[in-house]
């Protein structure tokens, strides 16, 4: 789905089936340097069975036109954006790693327009190290080579994992690989920037689901930890062996923890 979010053209990815704003829409934000294309085992999951999905590439990542958003809050404020032009007046969000940063900022500054968060690897800050810094402005395939390396647990390294005849590595390369130059360094620069995260997490009062991964060597689990006992109503999930990108390197238990929490009433 195409939409125009502030005078640009926007890809919505809605999980293969026709968006319907009246139905219990699921906001799902990507991270640093990614896409759509991040969700695509939980789009087209929740699509085909009954909720209504935006996961949208954001501005100047993947198929969408526009400059990328320089900070943190910026993009929250870009997501609400999205949510008007889409006749949606509140969703469930979802952010994964920076798009957790966003959906902890969202949904603080705009409580009235979320119904649940769901973080998923992330924390209440994501520093970055002045070494990545230095290797996404210098050298943008190692760095992308690099963060995908370190965003994957042991089985995602292997072809005998979760998802048969699926290389997480080459995938997640591509994935990367298709955003324009500088969008990397630019959301790694926002994420290294943002701070307002202890005051975002105590001023959430829905209910709140984070989805942390036993191996992440890009966001601590303790990181992640620390912000499940900031928020007021949160529980949580760690999913052992996983590594960074937990919805893709185990798909199906982030989609076991999230379809309970999506449907609580609670």
């Amino acid at each position: 789905m195409r939409l125009t979010v502030n005078n640009e053209e926007t890809f919505v990815s809605t999980g293969g089936k026709p968006f319907d704003a009246s139905g219990t829409v699921l906001l799902f934000i990507h991270g640093s340097g990614q896409s759509h294309l991040s969700w695509v085992l939980q789009a087209r999951f929740f699509a085909n069975r009954g909720w209504s999905v935006l996961a949208p590439d954001l501005p100047g990542h993947g198929l969408s036109g526009g400059e990328a958003i320089t900070s943190v809050e910026g993009v929250a404020d870009w997501c609400i954006d999205l949510l008007d032009t889409a006749g949606v007046e509140t969703a469930i969000v979802i952010g994964h790693s920076q798009g957790g940063l966003v959906g902890l900022d969202l949904t603080s500054r705009h409580s009235g327009r979320v119904e649940r968060l769901a973080i998923i690897a992330s924390a209440l800050a994501i520093p970055v190290t002045e070494g990545l810094l230095a290797l996404a402005e210098n050298d943008e395939q190692q760095a992308i080579s690099a963060m995908v390396s370190n965003s994957h647990g042991g089985t995602g390294h292997r072809h005998d994992h979760t998802m048969p005849g699926q290389s997480h590595m080459l995938y997640g390369e591509q994935v990367m690989g298709r955003n324009r130059p500088g969008v990397l360094l630019n959301d790694l620069n926002a994420c290294n920037n943002y701070t307002r995260g202890p005051d975002a997490a105590a001023a959430i009062d829905c209910p709140t689901l984070c989805i942390l991964a036993g191996r992440d060597r890009m966001v601590p689990t303790r990181s992640g930890l620390a912000m499940t006992e900031t928020i007021k109503d949160c529980q949580h999930v760690v999913i052992p062996d996983s590594g960074h990108f937990v919805q893709s390197e185990y798909s199906v238990e982030t989609n076991t923890a999230l379809r309970p929490f999506f449907l609580s009433t609670s």
